[in-house]
Parts: C-alpha cells; structure tokens; sequence
C-alpha cells in the first residue's frame, strides 16, 4: 500500500516536523510511573529540614521530572502528524524534549553543592517554559479543526494538569533550598520573619478563607477599575459564611481561580446594567466549612451565560470568539498563569496576602509572577477551563450553575485537610510498540 501525505500540511507556513530522535530512551522513561504527593507530604516534608532531607527532596525532582516529560512527550508523539508539525505544538515539543535531555542526564545529588548546580538548572528550565501556555493555546486553536474538540480538550487538560505537577515540585524544592540557605534557618539564627513562617516551601499553612477572597477581590476590582475607567461604578461583595476557615494550600492557584471568577462576575455585571447611573448588584460569596472540604461559592446577577456559548464553556478548542482569543494570545509571549501577572499600573501595597508570593526574597526566581505580565483586558479564553484545571489538581472541583436572564453560581469545592494526592494523568496513551508502529507510517509518508 502506498501512502501520500497529507495536503494539509501546507496549511502551516514554514512548518517543521520534529526531529528524528532514538525512542529506546523514552521507551525506558515512560515505564516508570509518577510517584503523586499530597499537601501534607510537602508540608511534614519541609518543616523540619535537613541536609539529608534536602537532598531527599532533589533527588525525587531529579527523577520525577523526567518521568513525567516523558509521558508527554509519548501522549505528543500520538498526535496526528498534522498536528505535531504545527510551529507552535512544534515548539513545546521541543522545549519539552530538551528539558528531558537536560534533566535524565543529571546523576544522583550527593552533597549540598551539587543540589545548587541542580537548582540553578531546574529555574532556567521553568524560566524557559514560561512560553508553554500560550504556545499550547495557539496550537489548540489553530488545530481545532483536524482533531475531535473532546480529543483536543482532554490532551490539552493532560499537559496542563502535568505542567503545574512539575512546577510544584520544582518550585518546592527550589523553595525549601531557599528555606535550607537562609539565616534564620541555621542553629541560634535569628527568628524567621512572620511572613516565612507561614510557608512551608509553596505551601501556604494557612490559608484564611476571608482574607485569600478580600485579597483577590481588592486586586480583581483595581483590574476591573484600570479596564473600565475611573467613572465606572462597580458592585460591591457580600462575603458571609464561615469566613474564619483555613486550610493549607498552594497560595497562588486558589488566588488564580478566586481571582477569575471573581474577574468574570465583575465583567457581567458591570456591562448588564442599562446605565451607568443605576448602581450594580452586589457580588455575594458564600464560605461553607465542612469537615472534609471547604466549599466557596461566588453568586452574581450579570444576566447568565448565553445558551448557545455553554457547550464551549470548558473548551480549550472551540469558542465563539476563538480567532480573537488567537490574537490576544499572539500578545502574550509568556504566562504563569498567576493572578500576580496581570498587569497593573500602580501595584497595591499593603497587602500581605496578595503579594505574599511575590514579595519573598527567591534566589532561584520560583515565583514566576515577576517574569510575565498581561494587560488585564486581554481576554484569552482559557480562564474558566484553567480554573477548572487548578481546582482538581488537589482532588477539589469548580462547577457552575447558570440562570440565563439573571446570573450565575459558581462553586468552588476545596480539599480542607491537604491530604489528597495531586491529581496525575501518569500513563502515557500509547506504549512503545503502538508508537513505533504510529510512526512508521508517517515514515511511509515521507
């Protein structure tokens, strides 16, 4: 049989195949599995911290990053041909391969100066693959219509919910390096600040829910008042409930999913009303403690959302406005995915929570949110379907109930105990023998 290929590669100008690499090493990666871990472990982990514990903690990085490119890199080489060659899925794959390369290679850490080589190794590699996000939406959009949208969503919820499973144990360990370095930490030092004692690494021990909704609703309005102009009235918020609730967490995913569907309540609102003089309903957000969870929910009277726009409403691949969000995109060269990265003409003091994760000292420049900016009227939407992500990743949920004509209910169902696992998609979609196979053919083609 003889096989052609397929025309539609022209449809990508200067498109570039990736190259032709031995699979044998990648074969012997993909057969290990993640090894998850939960809040707690982070947290017993690194709160009493030892050199040995140090090292520990590095040289679980140092395999498990590995391993977990490796399964997508094998779930990209699944991909239709068409696909892998677009520039921009081109671009990550490659990214991801040399991080591979790097990382496989580094031999096991035996001593404190080699875990410095390591770290100083691990931070230009997430420094590098802030490019991934809107890389990978680019690509998504572009090639909405060569693949199942349902195909295209699950692949693209699988390597985002891997990419945050690498930084948090990346930006954990290059934390607890900080913590190991500091002067405080060193016997009869000086106590540590107030603010450092809340964290054990990226995990913030106690997370208030009143204070994490105050803070991202302080910075959602100052977006909200730098986009719509100064003369704009905006709701108010109602928070009420158990507002007294804490739970440990990673500081800055809960703000980035508050901070969203904080931002979309806003936006409703402020352009349902019918004038500028009628004064805006307010927000309302419920805080509901129970033993096992924490659940918030975010109540708003922006009119709902149209019917037509509910099936894409989780959609990565489809949308009404996918050309736009493709050019917003085009504007975005790098992206944490943090609330902090939103741009903002005079940024907020005074608030501890807020800047909590930007404001510490990093040597190793963990928190990313320094690195990138956005206007925060550049609308790329993959808010709400990125909030979902960040929501399951510690086994928590994000659901929206819809009223077309009044508004919408969110909920946001948190694991209050930290002591569910991350949420991995570890097994790659194809074995080594389905993938040699997959990519004789496209041998056959060439």
């Amino acid at each position: 049989m003889r096989f052609t290929r397929p025309r539609t590669l022209g449809r990508w100008v200067n498109s570039v195949a990736p190259p032709w690499r031995p699979a044998a090493v990648l074969d012997e990666w993909v057969q290990k599995e993640a090894r998850s871990i939960s809040l707690r472990q982070l947290t017993f982990f690194g709160r009493t911290l030892t050199e040995n514990r140090l090292l520990s903690s590095a040289n679980y990085v140092r395999t498990e990053l590995p391993t977990r490119l490796a399964h997508r890199l094998r779930d990209m080489q699944t991909l239709p041909f068409v696909v892998v060659t677009n520039p921009h899925m081109s671009h990550v794959y490659e990214l991801y391969y040399k991080a591979f390369e790097t990382l496989r290679k580094f031999r096991e850490i035996k001593s404190v100066e080699e875990n410095e080589i390591y770290c100083k190794i691990v931070s230009e590699t997430l420094q590098e693959h802030l490019t991934v996000i809107p890389k990978l939406a680019m690509g998504v959009l572009e090639c909405q219509d060569l693949m199942r949208a349902k195909e295209m969503d699950k692949f693209m919820n699988t390597l985002l919910r891997s990419r945050i499973s690498r930084r948090v144990i990346a930006e954990q360990h290059l934390a607890l390096t900080e913590t190991f370095n500091a002067p405080w930490h060193f016997p009869n030092a000086k106590p540590q600040p107030e603010s450092n004692a809340e964290f054990v690494g990226e995990v913030f021990l106690r997370c208030n829910a009143r204070e994490v909704v105050d803070a991202c609703w302080n910075r959602a309005k100052m977006l909200a008042q730098e986009a719509y102009g100064g003369q704009c009235t905006l709701p108010d918020i109602k928070l009420e409930g158990h507002l007294d609730a804490t739970f440990p967490y990673i500081l800055s995913h809960l703000q980035y999913v508050i901070g969203e569907l904080l931002r979309n309540s806003i936006q409703a609102v402020v352009e349902r009303r019918p004038t500028s003089a009628e004064r805006p309903s307010p927000i309302e957000v419920l805080v509901c403690e129970a033993p096992q969870h924490v659940i918030i929910r975010i109540s708003d009277q922006g009119g709902g959302i149209p019917t037509e726009v509910m099936p894409e409403l989780w959609s990565f691949s489809k949308g009404p406005r996918s050309q736009t969000h493709l050019r917003n995109l085009s504007q975005v060269p790098k992206m944490a995915a943090t609330m902090q990265e939103l741009r903002l003409q005079e940024p907020k003091s005074g608030d501890h929570l807020a800047n909590a994760g930007a404001t510490r000292q990093r040597p190793y420049d963990g928190s990313l949110s320094s690195l990138t900016s956005r206007p925060p009227n550049l609308r790329l939407g993959m808010g709400l379907p990125m909030s979902r992500v960040y929501a399951e990743y510690w086994a928590g949920s994000l659901e929206l109930h819809n009223l077309e004509g009044y508004g919408v209910d969110a909920f946001l169902q948190i694991s209050k105990l930290g002591n569910k696992n991350e949420q991995l998609s570890t097994r790659a979609s194809m074995d080594g023998t389905s993938f040699r196979n997959h990519f004789f053919l496209i041998d056959t083609m060439t």
